[in-house]
């Protein structure tokens, strides 16, 4: 990657440059952005799996650049315009926008009004408007009167139009009311669709709204923007007309001297027609375009912090599972399964009204949660959630039964997917739904890999932003929790597996068929037996699948292969068995990390090494913790100005937080009553799926709307 680029990156990124070059020979050598945070660290100063990933992103967004700069460079030089000086600013561009201002005057164009009086022969007279040779336009112009120009004031209206045109191609031009733009105010108003239309009221508070472009939040200006899209709004910026113009004509003049006076009006008459027709509109769009990536990445940012909260819930392991979808008219779908998620039996249930078989459904629970000796119930949180959950509280289960609500957003999604269909092809939606909800709660990151994350409720304005940047979050987001966590190699489904870093879908469909007909892995190193698992793939995937029970015990740990050597050699200075180091903190810490540096293991990675063996395999999730909802709370009538009340965090944006407080509508915590002085950021706060305590501040129940203060969080 050329300099150009590296300099510009780590700029940035507030990095060093030598820590981008580095990065990229190793995405050019195949490396993957969990291999290189983890085990690379000497290669990149330390950086973060988030900051290898923006280095990934913008090498791409360079590597595309370069490619629309050899397709411009070679229009332009089929044009015979391409001088040394435009090459050298071409090649030396870093901005998107700037590159396109270059290419502007070139790019071969549609039929403009520009166009067409060049067509008419009359680019000589605007060649004298613009150079300011001309004493006399009119008498210039009356030369120009012949064939389709009728006279002069069509020959002077063509010169103006190609004039304007040539002002709006002008990049210094086009960059300074970019200039102006970005400190302007974007504003948007109702049209007479949104005034007559219902489907309009949830944007009302954009009919007549108002905000500077640079300090607008993201969610606001999404918003006003849908509302543009669906038509009830137009929204523009308020930039001056008058002082762009003004300042446009005087740069003009600065550059080509000021022209005698009638000159100077069809000058100006043509710098007003070049604002109004053709730079407002494209420089609007243009600003407001950029001001729409900010708050893209600013909405994916939220959206990329959340799924990764969410996949990283606590998990409640390897436990025998009772999981409930829950339903009124239809019944509540049962399910149980064994410790490893496999399902051993279904059924449904009718305690609540219209069918209300209560006495039969209390005596299928306590039956079934007996005879498959279940450890932990998971019911869905949806419909009946609540009603269900105080059921089988009802029912005078064992003490040692846990019970636990589980989110159902994307269980439907899995249950209708090709994942769902090819997992329990011979069972309806409705006990894949419960599946998937019984192996949430037992590994939230295992099951939630298989549904797409758009469908799990946890977006701000989602479908809104960038498909393509959103994609790649969340796409990194996956891949970087299920990396941190690592994933037992012999009991991972294939949709896990094509998330640790260098495997994807192929191979991990090979190593679950390697499995299938060989039986369980007993090393690391017989990975490579797997077809098609090359060196490459198993230097990259080798540290994050685990082996437990392997009879190396490295193997199940987040030591990578290639330093074994270093861990044995640990060993050996303490006069014990690799085994008895690993897991010993006691011995670890006699350990000094500076003994065991060697070229291409620093002190970043031996001290890594020492903080694995001390604790092997270690899980960072948290436990699983049972929550239970106010017992007084079922309606949003029952609810009073001043309650104290628990809830679960739902869904966290830039402007609050939503939380589950027993009812179909959740409430929110505007990022004003989050316990700080003014306002904070709501990630920074709280965090998904969090239990906390908070206090209603309003109640709408025309609009199903509540108001929240945050007063305590805890998990």
């Amino acid at each position: 990657m050329k300099e150009l680029y590296i300099k510009h990156i780590a700029k940035l990124l507030g990095i060093q440059s030598w820590q981008v070059e580095n990065c990229v020979e190793l995405f050019a050598d195949g490396c993957t952005i969990p291999f290189i945070s983890r085990y690379r660290k000497e290669r990149t100063g330390g950086l973060t799996d988030v900051e290898v990933a923006e280095v990934k992103h913008w090498a791409d967004v360079f590597e595309e650049m370069e490619k629309r700069k050899a397709s411009i460079l070679k229009t332009i030089a089929e044009q015979d315009k391409l001088t040394a000086d435009l090459q050298k600013k071409i090649e030396n561009c870093v901005s998107s926008s700037d590159l396109e201002d270059l290419y502007l005057p070139y790019r071969p164009k549609r039929k403009t009004r520009a166009t067409i009086a060049v067509a008419k022969g009359l680019e000589p007279l605007a060649d004298l408007l613009w150079s300011g040779k001309s004493q006399d336009p009119k008498a210039d112009a009356r030369k120009f009167v012949k064939g389709e120009v009728k006279d002069t004031e069509e020959a002077l209206q063509g010169a103006r139009d190609i004039v304007a045109e040539r002002l709006s191609e002008t990049a210094v031009i086009r960059e300074n009311l970019r200039g102006i733009y970005r400190t302007r105010r974007v504003a948007s108003k109702v049209t007479k669709a949104g005034e007559s239309s219902p489907d309009a009221a949830k944007y009302r508070s954009y009919f007549n709204f108002s905000m500077p472009i640079g300090k607008i939040p993201a969610h606001n200006l999404l918003a006003m923007l849908r509302a543009q899209e669906e038509g009830f709004v137009r929204v523009e910026i308020d930039a001056d007309g008058e002082k762009c113009a003004n300042k446009m004509y005087y740069d003009f003049c600065q550059e080509h001297g000021y022209p005698q006076r009638e000159t100077g009006l069809q000058v100006r008459e043509a710098v007003d027609d070049a604002w109004k027709r053709l730079l407002d509109p494209s420089i609007t769009g243009e600003v407001l375009r950029e001001a729409k990536e900010k708050a893209d990445i600013a909405s994916i940012q939220v959206f990329g912090e959340n799924l990764r909260q969410l996949l990283l819930a606590p998990p409640v392991g390897q436990k025998r599972v009772m999981a409930i979808d829950p339903g009124f008219r239809t019944g509540c779908k049962v399910v149980c399964l064994d410790a490893q998620g496999n399902l051993l039996h279904h059924d449904v249930i009718f305690p609540h009204p219209p069918v209300a078989k209560k006495i039969q459904a209390i005596t299928t629970v306590a039956d079934l949660v007996e005879k498959y000796d279940i450890e932990v119930i998971a019911i869905g949180s949806g419909t009946a959630g609540r009603e269900t959950e105080a059921f089988v509280r009802m029912v005078g289960l064992p003490e040692s039964v846990r019970i636990f609500s589980v989110s159902e957003d994307g269980a439907s999604v899995y249950s209708a997917s090709e994942v769902g269909r090819e997992e329990f092809p011979e069972y309806d939606v409705t006990v894949r739904g419960a599946v998937s909800i019984g192996r949430r709660l037992m590994d939230p990151l295992a099951e939630l890999v298989k549904i797409d994350p758009k469908s799990l409720g946890i977006g701000q304005y989602q479908h809104d932003v960038d498909q393509g940047l959103l994609k790649e979050k969340l796409d990194n987001t996956v891949e970087s929790c299920v990396n941190s966590v690592g994933v037992s190699v012999n009991t991972a489904s294939p949709y896990l597996l094509q998330y640790v870093a260098g495997i994807g879908p192929a191979l991990s469909k090979a190593i679950v068929a390697y499995r299938s007909q060989n039986g369980n892995f007993t090393s690391r190193e017989e990975l490579k037996k797997v077809p098609r698992l090359g060196a490459k793939a198993f230097e990259q995937c080798a540290g994050f699948l685990r082996i437990p029970g392997a009879a190396n015990p490295l193997d199940n740990s987040a030591v990578h292969p290639e330093a074994y050597h270093i861990v044995d050699k640990m060993a050996r200075n303490l006069h014990v068995s690799t085994r008895e180091l690993v897991g010993n903190a006691a011995l670890c810490k006699q350990i000094k990390a500076q003994d065991y540096v060697e070229k291409e293991f620093g002190l970043p990675t031996i001290n890594d090494i020492i903080l694995e063996l001390q604790k092997p395999g270690r899980d960072p999730r948290e436990a699983a913790q049972e929550f239970s909802f106010a017992d007084d709370i079922h309606d949003i009538d029952d609810l009073k100005v001043g309650m104290e009340l628990p809830g679960l965090v739902t869904n966290l944006t830039a402007f609050g937080a939503f939380v589950d407080i027993g009812l179909h509508e959740n409430g929110l915590i505007h990022a004003s009553q989050m316990g700080q002085k003014g306002m904070a950021v709501p990630s920074q706060v709280l965090k998904l799926h969090q239990q906390i305590k908070v206090q209603v501040l309003s109640v709408d129940p025309d609009r199903k709307r509540i108001g929240l203060r945050l007063i305590s969080g805890r998990g």
